[in-house]
């Protein structure tokens, strides 16, 4: 037999796939039935060769690479308040990170904190905290102070980098006595005292009031004395001081657990103004002003009476 001969069955199983291909109206054929069919027939040719190339869709490079990119969570908060002394918390939340890296720069000194979860200062009051259960990168600040305040960069490692910037305020609690820094209450009546704590992210767990700076004793035989301590956002408390007498004249403070005191003085009047109380410096600088006014005036009648002589025989003034 020829080779010519021993291939025909060949040729003509190639023909008939040409034939079957251009029928369909397809570009290629499926590789499972396309590899079956063309196996059977050259098994009927008893040749042994491989079957024909099968297409495959393109792939391309971007396609391969890019996949979900990671992105910060738009619920992340931006504005961040601690109390000074108390640690503060920044939380950076990254969605999709994959094989990236979250790290805090604090902004004023472009100083890089931390780097995934490792810490790169040697200020030790600064942490990296993440847990593998949830997309949360925190930077915690213990002992917060003042110079802490500014902004801090929550940085994914991408190209180019990606950058959330967040606000850190650091507050200091304090305390305003309302009315202050004095107040004049008439005799008998209630001394009413009104102290709010300012700037408090929580309220303070207690508030002592003080009279010449020792502690107001509510149970004491002067009796008529009550404290009323609101607290929530804004913590207010109250001094109530009934039946005012001269002995409970003098300074009032209030002290908060977590404020500085703030203080007011009390004046208890019997019978008297309030512009009668002038005290010290104040008092001597109106007496000076008064004396040197009645100076002046004797000196000016002194003046007008050199100058002005008054003829015996009329009641016209002549001038010399």
């Amino acid at each position: 037999m020829s080779c010519k001969e021993s291939f025909s069955p060949l040729r003509s199983a190639m023909l008939l796939l040409t034939l079957v291909g251009r029928h369909s109206d397809s570009s290629y054929v499926g590789s499972q039935d396309a590899s079956s069919g063309f196996n059977s027939l050259l098994a009927t040719a008893g040749a042994s060769v491989q079957p024909p190339f099968v297409q495959q869709p393109a792939v391309t490079l971007q396609s391969a690479v890019s996949g979900p990119q990671p992105y910060f969570d738009p619920l992340t908060p931006l504005n961040v308040t601690a109390l000074v002394g108390k640690s503060a918390y920044l939380t950076c939340r990254v969605r999709n990170l994959g094989n990236k890296t979250v790290s805090w720069v604090r902004h004023r000194d472009i100083h890089i904190l931390t780097v995934g979860s490792y810490t790169y200062t040697s200020d030790q009051r600064f942490m990296a905290i993440h847990h593998k259960d949830n997309d949360d990168w925190m930077l915690h600040i213990k002992w917060a102070q003042k110079r802490d305040a500014g902004i801090y960069e929550c940085q994914i490692s991408t190209q180019p980098v990606r950058s959330l910037f967040i606000n850190l305020s650091v507050v200091v609690p304090r305390a305003v006595i309302l009315g202050g820094p004095d107040m004049h209450i008439d005799h008998g009546s209630t001394i009413n005292l009104t102290c709010i704590v300012l700037h408090s992210l929580e309220p303070p767990a207690y508030i002592f009031w003080y009279h010449q700076d020792e502690v107001i004793s509510y149970d004491s035989s002067r009796g008529g004395v009550s404290v009323i301590t609101e607290k929530g956002d804004v913590t207010t408390s109250y001094l109530l001081v009934q039946h005012a007498q001269i002995a409970d004249s003098g300074k009032y403070s209030c002290s908060p657990s977590n404020a500085d005191l703030a203080s007011v003085r009390v004046h208890v009047l019997k019978g008297e103004s309030p512009a009668a109380m002038q005290t010290g410096s104040a008092g001597l600088s109106n007496s000076s002003i008064n004396v040197l006014g009645l100076l002046l005036l004797c000196w000016m009648n002194s003046l007008m009476l050199r100058i002005v002589h008054l003829t015996p025989d009329s009641s016209s003034y002549t001038f010399r």
